[in-house]
C-alpha cells in the first residue's frame, strides 16, 4: 500500500519511531531507531504487514534494506520481527556473503536463528542477493575488540547507526576509551562532538 513516508521524525524508540506527515503520526518498527534523528524531515521506506487482524509498518533506510527484509520473510520461520533482529546487526554485506557462502555459524548469532532455520535461509536465499546486483562492497564494518565497555560499543554502534564510516568512527574511538562516561548516549554524544570538529 505504501511505498515510503516523507515526514517529521517526532518520536525514537528503541524499537520503532513515529513519522509525522500532515498531521498524521504513523508507528513504524525499524531495526534500527537511532539511526534516524528527532525533529529532523526524513524518507522512510515501509511495508505493510498484516497478520492476526493486526496492520504493522516497518521501515528501512533504503530500498537494499527492504528487499533484504522482503527476503528473509519469505523464508519459514522467519517472521518482520526476526528479520528486523537480523537488519539490526548492521552488517547486510556480511549477511550476504554468509548467505552465498554457507556460512551457518554467522546467521546462527541472530536471535531466534537456530541451525536449521540459518540452513533454510541458505536454501532460499542463496544467489538471490548477487543476482539482484545487491551485494556491494564498501568498507568493511567497524570491529569493536571485546576489550571496550558495553556502554562504548553501544556508543559506537549508534555512530555507526547514524551513518558515520568506520574509518571516521576509528579516528575517535581512542578518544572516546579515554573518556570513561556512564552510558552509550553519553558516548555517542561525545563521538558526535569530536566527529564535528
Amino acid at each position: 500500500m505504501f511505498e515510503y513516508l516523507n515526514g517529521l521524525i517526532t518520536a525514537i524508540t528503541p524499537s520503532y519511531i513515529v513519522v509525522d506527515v500532515k498531521g498524521v503520526g504513523y508507528k513504524v518498527q525499524v531495526a534500527n531507531p537511532y539511526r534516524y534523528e528527532e525533529n529532523q524531515e526524513a524518507r522512510v521506506y515501509v511495508e505493510q504487514i498484516v497478520r492476526d487482524n493486526e496492520q504493522s509498518l516497518y521501515g528501512f533506510y533504503d530500498l537494499n534494506e527492504k528487499n533484504i527484509f522482503l527476503h528473509l520473510i519469505s523464508v519459514s520461520g522467519i517472521g518482520p520481527k526476526s528479520a528486523l533482529a537480523i537488519l539490526a546487526g548492521q552488517d547486510l554485506q556480511g549477511l550476504i556473503h554468509a548467505i552465498e557462502n554457507d556460512d551457518v555459524k554467522f546467521l546462527t548469532k541472530f536471535p531466534k536463528i537456530g541451525k536449521k532455520t540459518a540452513q533454510q535461509i541458505i536454501l532460499d536465499l542463496s544467489g538471490k542477493f548477487t543476482a539482484e546486483g545487491q551485494m556491494t562492497l564498501g568498507e568493511a564494518p567497524v570491529e569493536f575488540s571485546s576489550g571496550l565497555s558495553q556502554e562504548l560499543e553501544d556508543g559506537l554502534a549508534a555512530l555507526e547507526s547514524l551513518g558515520y564510516s568506520p574509518k571516521e568512527i576509528s579516528k575517535v574511538k581512542s578518544t572516546l576509551e579515554k573518556e570513561h562516561l556512564k552510558s552509550a548516549d553519553e558516548y555517542l554524544r561525545a563521538g558526535l562532538k569530536l566527529l564535528s570538529k
